[in-house]
């Protein structure tokens, strides 16, 4: 059977379709939130985020409920806790750190004390992207809605923010706020990718688009859109790969995104500055 029959043999298969459908609904959103993971500098966000939906997974199977739904409350709630430390990165990578030693610790403690299967748990750390749900689908498609959004929403502050906190703060934007929203959604992000390539892979959706956008854009808008065109085109030519070959597309849409991410950085340097602010908004003085 040739590569193409067999994926449009597959592509009848219910969880294949859904599968696809949350790949194309991650890449209009998560790759925008590793773009504010670089410009942030907060990457230990997202690891200590993994620990903390295996908390959330963990007390969904002791307590009977959907596993993933605690797994995104629990991040929400850290992501809106840890805020307050974000000031610098040195502080958040601090508490980042002790969050994640205390939220591995508490789950493999109740893990162990209710006696619940912990192969379920641990096993969302690799993905099950074929066991993709609805509801799964419902988190990935209200992030490819909400996360654009906020972008063309709230472009100029984020701008700021991510050239200069302090620059933000003396501008008028309300940068503790805006962090607040910013950590929820990075938080909430990386739980709602974990069905599709597992927490130890969720970097292929969001952080590695995000990185070779910084290489090829000039600023914040060209940066996003070349993020989210390279999510699109990672996300459906890796799947579309796993199916043709009978890989499992976590690791292939990991190694996709890198590949993309290296030629990008093997290119010449075309930006002049990590973030040039819209045209139309220049800061006004702070005095």
């Amino acid at each position: 059977m040739s590569a193409l029959a067999q994926i449009a043999e597959l592509w009848q298969l219910v969880p294949v379709q859904r599968a696809g459908g949350g790949l194309l609904l991650a890449a209009f959103g998560l790759p925008i939130v590793g773009v504010v993971i670089v410009g942030l500098d907060i990457m230990p966000v997202r690891f200590a985020m993994m620990h903390v939906a295996l908390l959330g997974i963990a007390v969904g199977q002791l307590l009977g409920l959907d596993p993933m739904l605690c797994a995104l409350v629990a991040c929400a709630l850290a992501g809106a806790g840890v805020a307050p430390l974000a000031r610098t990165a040195e502080g958040l990578s601090g508490a980042m750190g002790l969050l994640m030693s205390l939220a591995i610790a508490a789950a493999l403690l109740l893990l162990a004390l209710s006696g619940v299967n912990a192969n379920g748990a641990f096993a969302l750390l690799w993905g099950s992207i074929l066991a993709v749900r609805p509801a799964d689908l419902a988190v990935l498609g209200a992030l490819a809605v909400a996360v654009p959004a906020l972008f063309v929403r709230r472009r100029r502050d984020l701008a700021l923010l991510l050239h200069d906190r302090e620059l933000a703060q003396c501008s008028g934007v309300a940068v503790q706020r805006l962090t607040v929203l910013l950590l929820v959604l990075v938080a909430v992000a990386v739980a709602g990718a974990i069905r599709l390539t597992g927490a130890l892979l969720v970097d292929a959706l969001t952080l590695l688009p995000a990185l070779a956008a910084r290489r090829l854009g000039r600023s914040l808008v060209s940066i996003t859109v070349w993020a989210v065109g390279i999510g699109v085109v990672v996300n459906v030519l890796g799947f579309l790969l796993s199916l043709a070959w009978d890989l499992p597309p976590g690791p292939v849409l990991v190694l996709a995104a890198g590949a993309v991410a290296l030629v990008a950085h093997l290119l010449p340097e075309r930006r002049t500055r990590p973030w040039r602010l819209p045209a139309t908004s220049s800061a006004p003085s702070p005095h």
